[in-house]
């Protein structure tokens, strides 16, 4: 799979071995998440919000109402940097200048562009509401033609990327591996809790098959 070709705004250059730009490695850790971190700017003011996103192919979608001020000046804009991070774990190193994280991160920079289809628009929807819970399209009802025409998807083209990652145990200074302080890792995940029923759910409406596999897993 082919990789991007670092600039000066995408190279890493802190930990340069930590560095990946192919698209393999990109794509794993945008399609291992749920929420990105979306810039833009705000009356000449930089701006940063959080929000869902779904990669298809080559492009991240974010969508929300009509009026979403991140959306609305995405669309205006011809550039787009949105950030996705995973933290793995606590490095804990024998001095505090070592401690450090496990994390897995990538930043992408690209074109935005509004999602006008409506066809398209839902399809890109139902792939948003499969990322975050597979099975679940097939279980609730369709978004209609008024919630279709009241969201507001754009898409960012990935022109450029890069994804840092850092794994394994910590690196001390020689001097210190003769400390007496315990070091490691203390590993970090997200997990799948037990499901919680909304209070006006009907009498007799068993737990979906979607949650019911998520749970499994």
């Amino acid at each position: 799979m082919a990789s991007y070709k670092p600039s000066p705004r995408s190279k890493i250059i802190r930990s340069p071995q930590r560095a990946h730009y192919d698209k393999k490695t990109l794509y794993q850790v945008l399609d291992a998440g749920y929420l990105c971190h979306a810039t833009y700017l705000f009356e000449g003011a930089p701006v940063i919000v959080p929000t869902a996103y779904v990669r298809i192919d080559d492009h991240i979608y974010l969508h929300g109402a009509a009026n979403n001020r991140l959306l609305n000046s995405l669309a205006a804009q011809n550039q787009a940097c949105v950030a996705v991070t995973h933290l793995d774990g606590l490095v804990l190193a024998r001095s505090a200048f070592h401690h450090s994280f496990n994390y897995r991160s990538a930043v992408i920079f690209g074109t935005p562009g509004v999602v006008e289809a409506p066809q398209e628009k839902e399809t890109i929807l139902q792939r948003f509401t499969e990322q975050v819970l597979p099975g679940r399209w097939a279980e609730v009802r369709p978004p209609s033609a008024k919630e279709l025409q009241a969201t507001r998807v754009v898409g960012i083209k990935i022109e450029e990327a890069s994804v840092k990652i850092r794994s394994g145990g910590p690196v001390d200074d020689e001097a210190d591996y003769g400390l007496p302080v315990w070091a490691g890792v203390l590993p970090l995940q997200q997990t799948v809790g037990q499901p919680l029923a909304d209070k006006q759910i009907r009498q007799g409406i068993k737990i979906s098959d979607a949650v019911t596999n998520m749970v499994k897993k």
